[in-house]
C-alpha cells in the first residue's frame, strides 16, 4: 500500500547541511522485517515509522531503525519525526510540547525559538571506560592515549562511549580508522568567545568500515550532561558537527532551572510524497 513519506533534514536550516532522516508516517502493518529491510535500503543512519501505540500519554508512537538494526532511540531521528509529524497535521495534546513514545519509553519534545528540542533521556548505561579501550581507540585514531584527557561511557539507547580532547581544532584534525570497535563520540572545546562552544563528532563501525554521523542528538545529549556536570561547559551554549564530512550541523543545549537538559535544532524538509510498503 502506499503510505505517507518525508526525508528530512535535521539540525540545519537548510537541506544538505544536517543530518537526513527518512519518515514513514503510515507504518501500521508493516512487520519488523519489512521496517528493517526498508531502512536498509534508504540506507541512511536512521529511518523512522510512526505506529499506533498504546500509551495514551503519547501523541504518537516511532520505530527508528538503523540499517542494521532496531534502536529504542536516538536524537535526530526524534526531531525529524515529530518535524514531519507536525508538518503532516499531527495536532499534540498540549501546543507547547509534543509526547514521543519508543524503545526508551516517552520523551518530551518542546517547541523552542531554535527549533524543536527534546528532554534527555534517561542513561542505560554511564560511568568510567576501562584503560584497554581507551588505549583501543586512541590507536584507531592515530593519536597519543595521552590526548584522550577524560572519557566516559554515555549510553541513552545508541551505546556511546565519549571521550574529551584538548581542542576543538585536534577534534577537526583526526583522521578515524578502520578499526575503531564500538560507537564512538569525540569531542573538544572552542576557545572562549567563539560561536560554538564544542565541536563533536560521532562515528561507528559498520559492514566492515567506518561510518561518521553529520549530526548525533543522542550524544549531544549525553556529552551535554557529561561536560555539564564536569564544568567543562556551561549551558545554554552551541555544539557544530559535521565539518569533518562536509556538512554544517548545529546543535543547541539549554539547561531548565531544576537541571534537565534539552537538545534542539532546527529542521528542514527535503522530500514529501508516498512510498509504497
Amino acid at each position: 500500500m502506499q503510505r505517507r513519506f518525508a526525508q528530512v533534514d535535521v539540525f540545519t536550516t537548510g537541506p544538505g547541511l544536517g543530518n537526513p532522516l527518512a519518515v514513514v508516517l503510515d507504518g501500521d502493518g508493516l512487520t519488523t522485517a519489512e521496517m528493517q529491510r526498508f531502512a536498509t535500503w534508504t540506507n541512511l543512519s536512521e529511518t523512522s515509522f510512526v505506529v499506533s501505540g498504546t500509551d495514551d500519554r503519547a501523541d504518537y508512537t516511532v520505530r527508528i531503525f538503523t540499517p542494521t538494526a532496531e534502536i529504542p532511540f536516538a536524537g535526530h531521528p526524534t526531531l525529524g519525526t515529530c518535524h514531519a509529524w507536525l508538518e503532516a497535521g499531527g495536532v499534540p495534546r498540549d501546543p507547547e510540547r509534543v509526547i514521543q513514545a519508543c524503545g526508551s519509553g516517552l520523551v518530551e519534545v518542546r517547541r523552542t525559538a531554535d527549533g524543536l528540542a527534546f528532554r534527555e533521556p534517561p542513561m542505560l548505561r554511564w560511568g568510567p571506560v576501562d584503560e584497554a579501550d581507551l588505549v583501543r581507540v586512541a590507536a584507531a585514531l592515530e593519536i597519543g592515549r595521552d590526548e584522550i584527557l577524560d572519557a566516559t561511557w554515555c549510553d541513552n539507547g545508541p551505546g556511546w562511549m565519549a571521550i574529551l580532547l584538548a581542542s576543538a581544532e585536534r577534534v577537526l584534525e583526526l583522521r578515524i580508522g578502520p578499526s575503531l570497535h564500538l560507537d564512538l563520540g569525540i569531542v573538544g572545546p572552542y576557545p572562549p568567545g567563539s560561536p560554538a562552544a564544542l565541536e563533536v563528532r560521532g562515528a561507528w563501525p559498520e559492514h566492515g568500515s567506518i561510518v561518521e554521523d553529520p549530526a548525533t542528538g543522542s550524544l549531544n545529549a549525553s556529552v551535554a550532561r557529561w561536560l555539564i556536570d564536569k564544568g567543562v561547559v556551561t549551558a545554554p551554549y552551541i555544539a557544530t558537527q559535521g565539518a569533518a564530512i562536509g556538512r554544517a550541523a548545529r546543535i543547541f543545549v539549554t539547561q531548565e532551572p531544576e537541571g534537565t537538559i534539552l537538545v534542539g535544532g532546527r529542521s528542514a524538509t527535503v522530500v514529501t510524497g508516498t512510498v509504497d510498503l
